[in-house]
């Protein structure tokens, strides 16, 4: 790995401070579960209903992706960070999927089945930037469960929500 240019290092210490949801994007490509760890995913447009995800390259789910394998984002729960570790390097391949309960859509894409929310999306278009691939994906469905406790990721480890602040 090469090492980072001044500006690349102070916009990666920049960005350790914006707190993000940490989600479990999967899919199914060719007979295989697929699964990774990001916070690098957004909602895109209510019309029509779309989420953005960013996959680095060098990820097992790059090449699904790339290849139109649509997926699911499952935002984790605050009791997940074994999942969230597990998909971020700690296993490789099926093992990512030993941890927690796992369901899957009619046509096998993997859903974690107590995720805060589920959303499944058709891989409707992508384009590669730098180091990542950015996908567009068309939500058809979304799948909600629990109440809104997620796992949260800043300044390199995970947080629960402390609950609502009083507005003043």
């Amino acid at each position: 790995m090469s090492e980072l240019s001044p500006l690349a290092s102070e916009l990666r210490d920049g960005l350790r401070r914006l707190a993000k949801a940490v989600v479990v994007i999967t899919c199914r490509h060719e007979g295989q579960r697929f699964a990774m760890a990001a916070t690098a995913v957004s909602e895109l447009s209510m019309d029509p209903p779309s989420l953005l995800v960013c996959v680095n390259r060098t990820a097992s789910l790059h090449e699904p992706l790339e290849q139109g394998a649509d997926f699911c984002v499952n935002i984790l729960h605050r009791d997940h960070s074994e999942i969230s570790a597990a998909c971020s390097g700690k296993a490789r391949g099926e093992a990512r999927f030993a941890i927690g309960e796992w369901g899957a859509m009619p046509d096998g894409c993997p859903m974690l089945e107590d995720a805060q929310a589920s959303f499944f999306c058709r891989n409707e278009q992508a384009m590669s930037y730098g180091t990542h691939r950015i996908v567009i994906g068309r939500v058809e469905a979304v799948r909600i469960a629990g109440e809104v406790d997620p796992l949260v990721y800043a300044d390199g480890r995970y947080f629960g929500l402390g609950g609502p602040i009083t507005e003043p």
